[in-house]
């Protein structure tokens, strides 16, 4: 998936209280200049400046001093509270704006990420969309609290290293020459290695959180298989009956064995595919990115 048509979502630390959760993630502008260094401009329409004086003029001229009495008063009374309202959506945003700023390293945007570890993230957070909205999940049949306490720690710990290799993918790419000097590529080549280790190690821990979806998909689809298989299984006394009174014995014996064992055969079916899933999400918990 492009991320430049889908990019990936604003990541936030998990840990950091819900009410400063929800404030930054109310205010992605705020982060954004926080990451750029900027302050926050207050609000201001000198507009009014000139507006205002011609308009008093116009009643003026159009009634009387009175009318211009009571036209300056109502002007006035809207201007204080227009101003009151700015002055609170000014107070609002620099509020946000500093609290950026407090958790400027408790958050990860999409812009600090290159496009290769942009496309790795968007992976990690389609893997857990993937999880969180599956069937098996919202049935409590793969560890829905670990699920969500987990998934979310896991994507953050992968974005934040996200955002360091991509910094450090920058720098490397100012530093090292595109031509280097022969003779001096292997004084360079550890440096390379190291970042390319710390990709491969972040690929493979999104492919890791990919492959717990495909089993949680494959389970989803084991599932809905199962609980219409669960009507049928109620009815099976009734097939029973209808191929005793209707097949030869020989035959009716096999057919009724068959029944028998499908409902022992789907439920089989159904706890494997539960503990495939399991197994994948073991694997991540065993191994935190911490």
């Amino acid at each position: 998936m492009d991320p430049r048509a889908f990019p990936p979502r604003l990541v936030v630390d998990p840990s950091l209280p819900p009410e400063v959760s929800a404030q930054l993630r109310a205010a992605p502008h705020a982060m954004r200049m926080a990451r750029q260094g900027r302050k926050h401009e207050p609000a201001r329409n000198s507009a009014l400046l000139f507006v205002l004086p011609g308009f008093l003029m116009l009643i003026w001229m159009l009634t009387s001093t009175s009318g211009m009495i009571v036209a300056l008063v109502c002007m006035g009374l809207i201007s204080l509270m227009r101003w009151m309202a700015v002055d609170e959506t000014n107070r609002t945003a620099r509020r946000r704006v500093k609290l950026a700023y407090e958790h400027a390293g408790r958050y990860v945007l999409p812009e600090d990420l290159d496009y290769p570890c942009q496309v790795l993230l968007r992976r990690a957070q389609n893997a857990t969309d993937t999880i969180l909205a599956s069937e098996v999940h919202r049935a409590g049949l793969i560890d829905t609290i670990d699920n969500r306490v987990t998934l979310p720690e896991e994507v953050w710990q992968i974005a934040r290293r996200l955002a360091k290799l991509s910094a450090m993918h920058y720098e490397h790419g100012r530093i090292v020459p595109k031509n280097v000097p022969q003779g001096l590529a292997e004084a360079f080549q550890p440096y390379t290695t190291a970042l390319d280790t710390a990709w491969t190690s972040l690929s493979q821990r999104v492919r890791h959180l990919e492959e717990y979806a495909l089993q949680v998909l494959r389970a989803d689809d084991v599932f809905r298989a199962h609980r219409r298989l669960e009507v049928l299984i109620q009815r099976t006394p009734d097939y029973q009956r209808l191929i005793a009174d209707t097949v030869r014995d020989d035959l009716a014996r096999q057919q009724i064995e068959r029944l028998s064992d499908q409902a022992r055969h789907v439920r089989k079916l159904f706890e494997e595919s539960i503990e495939q899933a399991r197994r994948a999400a073991g694997h991540l918990v065993r191994t935190p990115l911490s």
